[in-house]
């Protein structure tokens, strides 16, 4: 009896199984088939970034090309050699040497000498040349022309500093030296013809330095400048040092 219900039932199961299949691959390949169909026919669901590649504006056209450049002229100048009437030094050899002929010079002109036995009207023991040998004699020598010699000149400090035969150091003002103030003071000096410090001005220096560096460099002396061994007055720039270390 048992042999007889397990056989039945054998052949049912095979038989329901053999439908579960067959319905189950029909739904599948139905399921599938509308995933594919549905977005051919709704569109409107496809991704908005796909529809908007599609809708991206064409690149506007290239500008035109510049206008072309307007052709350059090249102007010759002509150079003559003669500026102000003065021959100038050529840049470069002509191709074309041109001679230029120069007029003959005059023949010289011959001192005139008197006649071997004299002349009617002459002076008796006169010389030979006469007058116009004495006028010619006495034009041929002409005094130079003196060249003036300037009044005041300018020099250097260093040149001034090898003129300065006396040095006076000037007195440390109090006041800066509490104060720890130091530096250099420039004047501005004009020497005498004899060596005398004269109108001296400030140029530039700290105002608690300046007053002593100006009582002191006023008692300073110089030797003459002597230009064509004449002295003349000098324009220079006198520096005064103050250090607290050697005060």
């Amino acid at each position: 009896m048992f042999e007889d219900s397990l056989i039945e039932s054998g052949g049912k199961l095979k038989t329901a199984r053999g439908w579960t299949s067959v319905v189950s691959f029909l739904l599948q390949f139905m399921i599938i088939g509308v995933m594919v169909l549905i977005p051919l026919i709704f569109t409107e669901a496809l991704p908005k970034s796909i529809q908007l590649g599609f809708l991206v504006a064409p690149p506007p056209p290239p500008p035109p090309p510049p206008p072309a450049a307007a052709p350059v002229k090249i102007v010759k100048v002509i150079q003559t050699d003669i500026v102000n009437g003065q021959l100038r030094t050529p840049t470069k050899i002509p191709q074309k040497v041109q001679m230029i002929k120069e007029e003959e010079a005059p023949p010289p002109v011959m001192a005139a000498t008197g006649v071997v036995g004299g002349v009617p009207g002459g002076i008796p023991g006169g010389s030979m040349g006469g007058v116009l040998g004495s006028i010619a004699s006495a034009g041929s020598v002409a005094a130079l022309p003196k060249i003036a010699t300037p009044q005041r000149v300018r020099v250097s400090s260093g040149v001034s500093q090898g003129l300065l035969v006396r040095r006076v150091n000037p007195t440390y003002p109090p006041l800066a030296r509490q104060a720890r103030i130091q530096g250099t003071v420039v004047l501005q000096a004009q020497i005498s013809k004899t060596g005398d410090i004269q109108n001296l001005q400030l140029i530039s220096g700290h105002p608690m330095l300046a007053p002593a560096a100006i009582e002191a460099v006023k008692q300073w002396k110089y030797k003459p400048y002597l230009l064509n061994g004449e002295p003349v007055e000098v324009d220079t720039q006198v520096q005064v040092n103050f250090t607290l270390a050697g005060s």
